[in-house]
């Protein structure tokens, strides 16, 4: 299992930056290449929600991507240190940040579309997007 990790400023210049590590790693680990466009997007969605999140709670810890290559699946990982709501708990801010909540779940709601295999985890320490897709077996030249 081969893992490439990646950590960015949360800053939305450094977005394309992750999109394009991320699909040259799911080509080069066997990732369709008619679903790459997916990848680019769906980490760009990720990425963007968690700078977006980084910057409105005003945390200056870096957003952490990790590509992880295992052997049937390619997954991606991406992860923010922002506080998240926990189900069933009101706070104080909630309609102060409903907006913010409303741009959150469209952001998840194009990554459910474009990812067949998405899971999310978010509490009070931060979330993880987890995003996964099959891979082709690698097909060696004939000698």
């Amino acid at each position: 299992m081969a893992t490439v990790e990646l950590r960015f400023s949360a800053l939305p210049e450094h977005v394309r930056t992750a999109r394009l590590v991320a699909a040259a790693v799911a080509r080069r680990a066997g990732v369709d290449e008619a679903v790459l466009d997916e990848v680019r997007l769906a980490v760009g969605e990720a990425c963007t929600r968690a700078v977006g999140l980084h910057q409105h709670v005003g945390i200056t810890a870096p957003v952490k991507v990790a590509l992880i290559e295992e052997e049937k699946q390619f997954s991606i990982e991406v992860g923010d240190e922002a506080p998240h709501a926990v189900p069933g708990v009101k706070t104080s801010g909630d309609a102060a940040d409903e907006p913010e909540a409303e741009e959150d779940e469209m952001g998840l709601a194009v990554i459910s579309g474009l990812v067949d295999d998405v899971e999310v985890t978010a509490g009070e320490s931060g979330g993880l997007i987890r995003m996964t897709w099959p891979t082709a077996p690698a097909v060696l030249p004939p000698v």
